[in-house]
């Protein structure tokens, strides 16, 4: 990826890529030193108060007939470098990846009330991103796991006729599939990880995160050994200075009992739902999708788990390229 970038298309705001960057030094040998890419922060205001959402950009926005790529990614708490090697894709389109407010580069609101964590606070950003770009009119979106909630409550919530596709990857359909597919990943689990999982981080954060790890080595990202840009999305959660309280505030709050599946019907754009064989988003949670929304297609990918673009990386980005192209 080229660390420079012309004035003449840098978005505002924005930055060209240095390897003082965090991001940059991350992604440095991803997509390709043909590609460049552009760093930057994005006013977001809430009840009056101006917060950052910090983005990185492959490639030239422009306002031509190319449609840009959206990518949320998952957590909530995570941070969008494990899913860099998108990048790829701006070979054809440009791709936006940012960071969701209070996590990571963007702004930290560790003092904010459980109550201030909302999925509209979330799809607000979101559409701030697309205003901010002046792209609100032409984009695609690519949902990873609590991104693809994002993206499908965004369609319903937002009706957006900018939007001309949608791509669930490894997400799911209800918060309690999920939970059950968790606990029976789990359970096949040696029994010393199953009881550190299940006690949480409180008391040993360090020996925690092994088990974690241990976990996401079988049914996260199979790769071996772990892309340090997993590793480093990861950290923001599991790490020793990981910040858990977006993760908290939300899965103890409005994703506690998610289920997108009674307003299924209500997803009109073009809809693509991703898994991987061994996935935590295993058949029985994206099944609903598939079902419920009329149209959708959908592929499992058989070398994979929840990180497919790492683990069978040509066949995704063909996969993908197909259906935006589509």
């Amino acid at each position: 990826m080229a660390t420079k970038e012309s004035s003449s298309i840098r978005p505002p705001s924005a930055s060209p890529d240095t390897t003082d960057d965090p991001a940059v030094s991350l992604s440095a040998t991803l997509a390709g030193s043909n590609y460049q890419s552009t760093h930057g922060t994005i006013p977001f205001t809430v009840a009056g108060e101006v917060y950052e959402t910090w983005y990185k950009i492959f490639g030239d926005i422009g306002h031509g007939p190319i449609v840009p790529l959206v990518v949320a990614h998952g957590g909530p708490g995570l941070s969008h470098d494990y899913l860099l090697p998108l990048g790829d894709l701006s070979s054809e389109r440009p791709v936006i990846f940012y960071d969701q407010i209070g996590n990571s580069r963007s702004t930290r609101l560790n003092d904010k009330p459980q109550s201030f964590w909302t999925i509209d606070l979330f799809v607000e950003e979101l559409d701030n991103l697309l205003r901010h770009f002046g792209i609100q009119d032409r984009f695609d979106l690519l949902g990873h796991s609590w991104g693809g909630i994002l993206g499908m409550e965004y369609e319903v919530r937002r009706r957006p006729t900018g939007m001309r596709h949608l791509i669930l990857s490894n997400s799911l359909a209800s918060m309690a599939l999920w939970d059950a597919a968790c606990a029976r990943l789990l359970s096949e689990m040696p029994k010393d990880t199953r009881e550190v999982i299940t006690k949480g981080p409180a008391d040993d954060r360090v020996t925690y995160r092994a088990a974690m790890l241990m976990f996401y080595a079988a049914h996260g990202c199979i790769v071996k050994p772990m892309p340090k840009e997993f590793l480093y999305s990861l950290d923001r959660l599991l790490g020793p200075e990981g910040d858990s309280a977006v993760s908290n505030a939300m899965f103890g709050g409005e994703l506690k009992e998610w289920n997108i599946i009674p307003r299924l019907g209500e997803i009109l754009v073009p809809i693509l739902v991703i898994n991987g064989r061994a996935d935590i988003s295993m058949d029985s949670v994206i099944k609903p999708l598939v079902e419920g929304i009329s149209g959708s297609q959908v592929v499992t990918f058989e070398d994979s788990s929840h990180t497919p673009w790492w683990e069978e990386r040509e066949r995704y980005m063909e996969v993908i390229r197909r259906f935006l192209n589509n």
